[in-house]
């Protein structure tokens, strides 16, 4: 069936990715604050099934266990992200030492297990006394993540080389402030550009506090990308594919790395446009040492400009997200042909579907196996092709929290049973440990 072994560079980064309130639980335990999804899961009809992250995975008490099934995998490193308001309960003032002995003792588990910790600082858990004066679209929560992430660096600086500012800002302001999807839920497109434009200074100042403590330390963001294509190529798509890329991509990438928007998404948004101060642009614009792309699906559109939410042929995960491995390769090249990029890494790329526990205790997933292969796989061409990218996260070590979808959709390598907290590595686990022991992959 595969008829060969595609083989990565010798340095590249073989990894798996989490997030806080997806995995941790303890929720208003040693200290922590309350953040917006707690507030968001704890109000009724928010969450499927009236899910809440308040134990989720118990990670908070149970991470040896999970650093030691890191180490099973062989994973080279672990993206996971720090809880803001495990650290300052009310997003700024009086440091909570307890998070961060937290943090640090996992991050001496991973380094003495042989993999390296690379830190997301928001994973969206905004502290809820920051969103009760004015959340993202109030400037001065800039200045309050700047601190936060320079505290960070000076409690675990000396151990961990990567950090990421933001995960996903399209999600934090799009999303929740205009879309109404996540916490805090509001519906105001005006709300949302302030904060999106917000949180890219806030990435801004973050990395000149980061950097003032720590010089040598890998900084960058991450950011939720995919590939825009149309079943025909002529100058009405091209045009509804360029403009469709500015509104939803180009809005962060274009400020990050060419310190300016991109014009035909202004033009679109100059009715809500941001307020701005002088040298927002070039504040935004700090130098990246790495810039992180999380992707799990593309958008295909027909002759009359509408998304195909259907493609004949195509398989779709329990997310209804098209599984096409090709589109990341399209992705990465127009990436690197359209911008000035800084080394690359997949921080999230996996897929959700209906896992069985079989009676002899394990979880035979081939359809997840199949998503990783087309994807690693698009990864491998993408390199072929002079794309610089450094390494690949699957997304998600564990089964966990997702979202507003509670916890009926599974995305980990490890299946976790909720109700007792079982963990059990995946066929699809066993096999991501081989191309990480092998660093190939049959195509």
């Amino acid at each position: 069936m595969f008829t060969s072994a595609l083989t990565f560079p010798a340095q590249f980064v073989w990894g798996a990715s989490t997030a806080a309130y997806q995995i941790e639980g303890a929720w208003n335990e040693d200290g922590r604050g309350e953040s917006i999804w707690d507030r968001f899961c704890h109000t009724p009809g928010k969450i499927q099934d009236g899910d809440t992250g308040d134990v989720a995975c118990d990670h908070y008490h149970r991470w040896p266990e999970d650093v030691e099934l890191m180490k099973r995998l062989g994973l080279r490193a672990y993206r996971f992200s720090i809880a803001w308001p495990r650290i300052f309960p009310q997003g700024r003032g009086s440091i909570n030492q307890a998070g961060i002995d937290f943090y640090s003792r996992l991050v001496d588990a991973l380094l003495a297990a042989g993999i390296e910790p690379t830190i997301t600082l928001y994973h969206w858990d905004l502290p809820q006394t920051l969103s009760d004066t004015g959340g993202w679209p109030a400037r001065d929560t800039a200045h309050a993540f700047a601190d936060y992430a320079e505290t960070m660096v000076k409690q675990l600086g000396d151990r961990v080389q990567n950090w990421s500012t933001f995960n996903e800002p399209w999600c934090v302001s799009f999303l929740s402030y205009q879309l109404g999807a996540q916490a805090p839920g509001l519906r105001d497109e005006k709300l949302a550009v302030q904060a999106a434009h917000n949180l890219l200074v806030a990435h801004g100042l973050a990395l000149q506090s980061m950097r003032a403590v720590k010089a040598d330390i890998k900084a960058g963001i991450v950011l939720n990308l995919w590939s825009l294509e149309s079943v025909e190529d002529t100058p009405a798509s091209r045009m509804l594919i360029e403009r469709l890329w500015q509104r939803d991509l180009g809005w962060f990438l274009d400020p990050l790395l060419h310190a300016e928007y991109p014009v035909l998404a202004w033009q679109e948004r100059e009715h809500v446009a941001p307020q701005m101060q002088p040298g927002d642009l070039k504040l935004i614009a700090q130098p990246l040492d790495w810039l992180g792309i999380n992707n799990y699906n593309r958008q295909l559109f027909d002759e009359q400009g509408q998304r195909l939410r259907q493609v004949p042929g195509s398989e779709y995960t329990e997310m209804g997200w098209e599984v096409h491995g090709p589109g990341l390769r399209r992705l990465l090249t127009t990436l690197s042909q359209r911008y000035p990029v800084p080394p690359l890494y997949i921080i999230e790329n996996g897929a959700a579907f209906k896992d069985i526990l079989t009676p002899d205790g394990q979880v035979h997933d081939p359809r997840r196996i199949n998503y990783l292969r087309q994807h690693i796989t698009a990864v491998h061409d993408a390199l072929q092709e002079g794309v610089d990218l450094r390494g690949y996260f699957v997304w998600s070590l564990l089964d966990n929290f997702e979202w507003g979808h509670g916890f009926t959709k599974r995305f980990g390598l490890i299946r976790v049973d909720y109700d007792t907290q079982k963990r059990t590595i995946k066929d699809s686990g066993e096999w991501y440990s081989g191309v990480i022991r092998k660093n190939q992959v049959e195509a």
